[in-house]
């Protein structure tokens, strides 16, 4: 079969197969639909994984968010198992456009070169730009070595691009306007979650609203600042009084707790740090515990109800908001 038909019989099927997974992806999704702006575009929120920590959980996948707006397809953090998960949403990975890391721990890390990689599997053309704090451009290169191989020998079995020339790596470590097209326009802030610095929290100004993600960060004047007056605040959150039952099999429970208490947010805390951002939604996510102890989502909402008036959401994977 000439090359042309052979193109043009798998632009047939890719079509098909995003009518498939689109379809698919209806029932599993909670769809908080937003108001379309008013140039038509309106921006969907998909979370895409919402437990917190390394460990891999039952009942949540690793931490990674997604805003859509049109064919645009933006991430922030690539937790393990991203790319399923975007998948599992209805998402083509080829429609990835950007890529925002928090900070590097690896819950928030570990799948950065492999949801490139998988896109590009499925058929990724256009580049993608990556943000994120020192040493994202080592992380780059050093994924790109590892996986030479695999990608050689993709690109004269299957002739697809080099992979290299679809990812763009841009370090920062101040705060401050990192990325503008015509979809949207994200600041970012800096965030305290000691040990590990710099880390940022990310506001995006989409179309049709306003959407702030705290990454991991203990209470913050900075993020209070960049989310002041936004739509949405997804934030982490965690639940003091099973914080004991959480450290109790660690390596070393002591230092465990002393890192949660320094460097992560309680209900109680989120609650104030929305109200004084004034948002007018409170998006809780990156749970504290994620697995066990288990926690019902009446008592994640309770905790936070007592400080924040505006409207709470308990994240779950695969929610659209």
């Amino acid at each position: 079969m000439p090359r042309s038909d052979l193109s043009e019989t798998a632009a047939r099927a890719r079509l098909s197969r995003r009518a498939l997974l689109l379809g698919a992806a209806v029932t599993p999704l909670l769809s908080l639909r937003p108001a379309i702006a008013a140039d038509g575009l309106a921006s969907r929120l998909i979370l895409l994984g919402t437990a917190g920590g390394p460990s891999p959980k039952p009942n949540r996948s690793a931490p990674a968010q997604a805003i859509v707006v049109g064919d645009n397809v933006y991430i922030v953090d690539c937790g393990d198992g991203v790319a399923r998960q975007m998948v599992l949403a209805g998402l083509d990975p080829a429609d990835l456009t950007a890529i925002f890391l928090t900070h590097h721990h690896s819950d928030h890390n570990a799948d950065f070169g492999n949801l490139l990689l998988l896109a590009w599997a499925d058929d990724l053309a256009s580049p993608v730009e990556c943000f994120g704090p020192p040493p994202l451009e080592a992380m780059r290169q050093q994924f790109l070595d590892l996986n030479a191989y695999d990608i050689a020998t993709r690109i004269a079995d299957e002739g697809r691009p080099p992979l290299a020339d679809l990812i763009n790596a841009h370090e920062f470590s101040e705060p401050g306007l990192i990325f503008e097209d015509d979809n949207v326009r994200v600041t970012s802030a800096l965030v305290d979650h000691p040990p590990v610095s710099p880390a940022f929290a990310y506001r995006f100004d989409c179309p049709d609203r306003s959407i702030v993600f705290s990454g991991d960060t203990a209470p913050s004047d900075a993020l209070i600042a960049l989310a002041e007056g936004a739509d949405i605040l997804v934030h982490e959150v965690m639940y003091l009084p099973a914080i004991e039952g959480l450290i109790a099999d660690a390596h070393d429970p002591a230092s465990l707790r002393d890192h949660l208490l320094a460097s992560h947010t309680t209900t109680e805390q989120a609650a104030q740090i929305a109200t004084s951002a004034g948002v007018e939604t409170l998006v809780l996510s990156h749970f504290v515990p994620g697995g066990y102890p288990f926690i019902e989502d009446d008592v994640w909402e309770a905790a936070v109800r007592a400080g924040f008036t505006g409207e709470i959401i308990v994240g779950r994977d695969l929610m659209v908001i």
